[in-house]
């Protein structure tokens, strides 16, 4: 059975962590001193968050850094009981190394219940000597106040474009697979600064095809083509309304996209397109009432046409 890419390729130390040099350093000085904080991992999904904290475990314990280190997700089990059990049970046994304390990394820490919160806040205090805790979130402001003001805030960012397509190559490279520029674009283009999720589509493309280009990508993708979305949004705003919407019924009849797909991607398009900012408000502001409309239920084909029909009257208003 192939391995999966995401674990093959995971970095082993803080060194090989990409695009997070700032992150890094400060980590590193923990690993020197041999002591650290409680830390809050607060960012976006697929931007090294889990990587960091296996990373920095290992450097501090060693070979044998996993009898130091528990890790949980906390969207598996949400409630206080999971705090009152596993959590302090763990915590309160000593640390079977020499640094003198072990790791505790609590993953979608921000799908805790505010009472199992609560509960772990005074864990914290109470376990600090033998033990820190490691909270990785995607969205720190559904951590209470208490829990943050006890730890050292990290906040991850979107990876580069380019971070990300030197990864790439060298997981093509080592697994004899070539990969061309543009499909390297349509990758970056997708996963929108999510490494966990562009080594993925690259390990379903590659399963395809030993040479990886861009059509290859949106195969395994199952996504239109940015520039298949742009010609329906630029059709739409030029007054073909039919043209336009004869496109987007091709793009959903061919690669079975839902609504929502489409309309995340006429999202992303609307930004780049060359029209004036006012324009942009309203495309967008259209765009967003209509994806909350098929989110609740709405037919989603009526409400492609309606979108793509105020489009057209935009872009006659426009002209104008």
């Amino acid at each position: 059975m192939e391995d999966v890419w995401v674990e093959k390729y995971r970095p082993r130390n803080l060194d090989e962590v990409i695009g997070q040099r700032e992150i890094v350093e400060r980590l590193k000085s923990y690993v020197r001193t041999k002591t650290m904080p409680h830390l809050l991992f607060a960012g976006p999904a697929g931007t090294g968050k889990t990587t960091c904290a296996i990373a920095l475990a290992r450097e501090l314990f060693g070979e044998n850094w996993r009898a130091s280190f528990h890790e949980l997700n906390a969207s598996d089990e949400r409630g206080i009981g999971i705090v009152r059990t596993k959590i302090k049970e763990y915590a309160r046994t000593a640390a079977p190394n020499d640094v003198g304390f072990k790791i505790i990394f609590l993953d979608e820490a921000d799908a805790l219940t505010p009472d199992a919160q609560a509960a772990l806040r005074r864990t914290m205090e109470m376990y600090s000597k033998t033990c820190r805790f490691i909270l990785s979130c995607n969205y720190s402001s559904k951590i209470i106040e208490p829990i943050q003001s006890r730890c050292a805030v990290f906040r991850f960012s979107p990876l580069k474009a380019e971070d990300i397509k030197n990864r790439l190559r060298y997981i093509a490279k080592n697994e004899g697979k070539n990969i061309t520029e543009d499909a390297l674009d349509a990758i970056v283009y997708i996963c929108n600064g999510d490494m966990r999720k562009a080594i993925n589509i690259l390990q379903m493309s590659a399963a395809i095809s030993d040479t990886i280009d861009e059509s290859i990508v949106y195969k395994a993708t199952g996504l239109a083509k940015r520039e298949d979305v742009e010609s329906v949004v630029k059709k739409a705003l030029s007054g073909d309304f039919i043209a336009a919407r004869n496109k987007l019924n091709k793009l959903l009849v061919e690669l079975g996209l839902s609504g929502e797909d489409i309309i995340k991607q006429i999202h992303r398009v609307i930004y780049d397109l060359p029209i004036e900012d006012r324009l942009k408000v309203e495309l967008l502001d259209r765009t967003g009432e209509i994806e909350f409309r098929i989110v609740e239920g709405a037919n989603e084909r009526i409400q492609l046409d309606a979108l793509l029909a105020y489009f057209t009257l935009a872009g006659e208003k426009m002209k104008k």
